[in-house]
Order: C-alpha cells, then sequence, then structure tokens
C-alpha cells in the first residue's frame, strides 16, 4: 500500500523507477556520482537493520522472522523499494518490516523483548557508522591524498579511484546515521514508536493505536513537507560528528 492506494509489484516498481529517473535528472553529474555511490551503504544499512530485529527477535525466544527466512544478510530479504529509493536520494528510508511476535519471548518480558528488538535496528547503524569510520581514518592513515582528492573533486572525471572508495565510505557513513536517527523517531510505523509506546500508560498505548491513520498522515505530511528531514538533520549532524571526532582522538593517540 502507498498513500492509501493498492499496487501490485509491478506497478510499484514502475512508479518507483520513474521517481528516480526524474530525480536523477534534476541532479549534477557530482550528485549523480555521489548517489550511485550510497547505493552499497544503502544496501548495505537497511540489510543488516532488518537483521539485526531478526536476530533479536530470535535471541529473545520468536522465531517467526527465521522461519520466513528474515534472518539473513541477504539484501533480497529486506529491501523495500519505496524506502531504498527514499534512502538513496533523501537518506530517509526502510526496509521490509520484519514480524515480530512478543507472544514468544522466552528469556524476557513483553515489554522489554519489544524494546531490545525495535533498539536493536537503529544500534545495528550506529555500529555499522563506527567500524565505516575507523575504515575511513585508515584510509586518511595510508592514503591522506585519497580524502583531499574527496574533499576537492566536484568532477568525476577528476576523482582518482582511491577518492571514490573514500567517498562511498563516507557515504556509508551517513547513510547508517541517517537510517538509525530517522529509525528512532517516535512516530509510528518506525522503530522509535513501538519504543516509546511501551513507556506509556495502557490508556495512552489505546489512544495512539486507534489513531494509527491520523498519525501516519501527519507522517506523510512531516515527510513530503521536509519538515522530518529538517527535525532529523540536527540529531544525525550531532552523532556523525561524535563518531568521527571520538574515532579521530582515538586515530591521534598513535599518530
Amino acid at each position: 500500500m502507498l498513500f492509501g492506494y493498492n499496487f501490485d509489484k509491478k506497478t510499484l516498481y514502475i512508479i518507483v523507477a520513474i521517481f528516480a529517473v526524474i530525480l536523477l535528472l534534476n541532479l549534477s553529474s557530482f550528485s549523480i556520482l555521489t548517489t550511485i555511490l550510497t547505493l552499497p551503504g544503502v544496501i548495505i544499512a537497511i540489510s543488516f537493520h532488518e537483521f539485526a530485529h531478526a536476530w533479536m527477535a530470535n535471541r529473545l525466544g520468536d522465531q517467526t522472522a527465521r522461519n520466513m527466512g528474515r534472518m539473513t544478510l541477504d539484501p533480497r530479504a529486506h529491501l523495500n523499494p519505496i524506502g531504498l529509493v527514499l534512502l538513496i536520494f533523501a537518506h530517509i528510508g526502510w526496509g521490509e518490516p520484519v514480524p515480530v511476535n512478543p507472544n514468544n519471548f522466552t528469556t524476557v518480558s513483553r515489554k522489554k523483548g519489544e524494546i531490545l528488538v525495535s533498539l536493536a535496528g537503529p544500534l545495528m547503524n550506529f555500529i555499522l557508522a563506527l567500524i565505516f569510520t575507523i575504515i575511513f581514518y585508515l584510509i586518511y592513515v595510508f592514503s591522506p591524498e585519497a580524502i583531499i582528492d574527496m574533499i576537492l573533486s566536484k568532477e568525476i572525471a577528476g576523482m582518482s579511484f582511491m577518492g571514490l572508495i573514500a567517498l562511498t565510505i563516507y557515504c556509508t557513513i551517513t547513510v547508517n546515521v541517517g537510517l538509525g536517527v530517522f529509525n528512532l523517531i517516535p512516530i509510528p510505523p518506525l522503530d522509535g514508536s513501538k519504543i516509546f509506546l511501551e513507556f506509556l500508560p495502557y490508556n495512552s498505548q489505546r489512544w495512539i493505536d486507534e489513531k494509527q491513520e491520523i498519525i501516519y498522515v501527519i507522517f506523510i505530511v512531516l515527510w513530503v513537507t521536509g519538515l522530518l528531514s529538517r527535525i532529523v538533520s540536527y540529531p544525525i549532524s550531532w552523532i556523525q560528528d561524535l563518531i568521527f571526532n571520538g574515532v579521530g582522538a582515538v586515530f591521534s593517540l598513535f599518530l
């Protein structure tokens, strides 16, 4: 379903493809290059994010996702065409939701289990951002000209191979931080809403459940108007700076 309308997969893919082409036509050559280099990071971010949900649920006793083939890093099991395109172009997107049955949790309470499963996805993205930041700094140590080339080059032809690698890794970091922060927003159907709901009184939870459609409309309005991007841009920048500064401080101890 998209904005209240049901589409078969073929139609949905055509709509997404047209949307992507329109966006590409309005980008500069360098922006197109950056968009292409963002794709590996997007696939990694979504695949690991959804895998983390499935892994945590299975760890807590719920094998629903595992039985449905979702406890895998295979991108084909997790990618959603709409979420994929949005994550590539707007750094805000999602994958196919992982099915979870809280009633199957055996090692923790239902409330704690829901929180842990919901946190697993964003936490995985932040861990990936940290790992790729370390790789980025290693490139800086062994090939500083690659980072300089990445920063100064504004044309595809002027980018060296190592500069392209550095830019791809930087895009991967940005995408993972963006996906992690975006999913922590306490608006259904994002992970943050499931965490937020667990701390609310029963009546409040019930009210939110009854107002799902209204909340969804509000979510779409925030997204279309760009307000959502503005809201999440500050924590994204803060967390990304925190990771870069933290890794940089550690590297400076050995250089």
